[in-house]
């Protein structure tokens, strides 16, 4: 698996040279050995979706591993797993509420850390995705930016499932907007099928699962 990783990072580094994002290696559908293997590969930043499992793999790594990697929280995030999830995950992508936010606020404060979080907006208007719309985004920032233990780091996005690849440019660029407008740092989009458009759009964190590991 280590070559395969290896050989894969190659090349999308060589596509991504003039962009220099931060790459999430997507792990939730691989084991603790892959994880091992993208980490010698260069890679020290993983995406999971599900707090529990991720702290179960996150736990069955090498010291050595787990201390100098970062963990991304790329998944919806339910309340009642929020209190775990604080302080494990350094970047949390999926902040969709108010009332999440302050929970989040509120578990970050009783343990004595600032949570970085991103904020997940759905500007397809997909039933099936979570995520805000941009109507609703001012509100949740200026919610956000009121609270002293979460620190707002900028935006991510989930792209529908199509062949379209003119929508999908649409929508992005329509989030790097959005990004620009409210002067935020980051741009979480792009992930194995559209990260190279998500680049060329103005991602600067793009989440690769398949691409990196098959």
């Amino acid at each position: 698996m280590y070559t395969k990783i290896s050989e894969n990072l190659n090349r999308i580094l060589t596509f991504a040279k003039n962009y220099n994002p931060t790459i999430v290696a997507v792990s939730k559908y691989y084991t603790v050995n892959d994880m091992r293997d993208a980490f010698r590969a260069g890679l020290n930043n993983f995406g999971e979706n599900q707090v529990i499992k991720a702290i179960e793999k996150i736990n069955l790594l090498e010291e050595e591993i787990a201390s100098k990697s970062h963990y991304h929280l790329i998944g919806h995030l339910q309340g009642n797993k929020a209190k775990k999830a604080v302080g494990v995950f350094d970047l949390i992508h999926s902040v969709d509420s108010i009332k999440l936010a302050c929970e989040l606020d509120v578990i970050a404060k009783q343990k004595g850390i600032v949570q970085k979080v991103l904020i997940q907006v759905n500007n397809a208007f997909e039933e099936q995705k979570f995520g805000i719309a941009p109507s609703q985004l001012e509100n949740l920032i200026s919610e956000i930016n009121g609270l002293q233990n979460l620190k707002l780091e900028g935006l991510m996005n989930i792209a529908p499932l199509t062949d379209d690849t003119d929508l999908i440019r649409k929508l992005f660029r329509e989030m790097y907007k959005l990004k620009e407008s409210y002067n935020l740092k980051e741009l979480s989009m792009g992930m194995s099928n559209d990260y190279k458009i998500a680049l060329d759009e103005g991602a600067t964190i793009i989440r690769l699962g398949r691409t990196l590991f098959e």
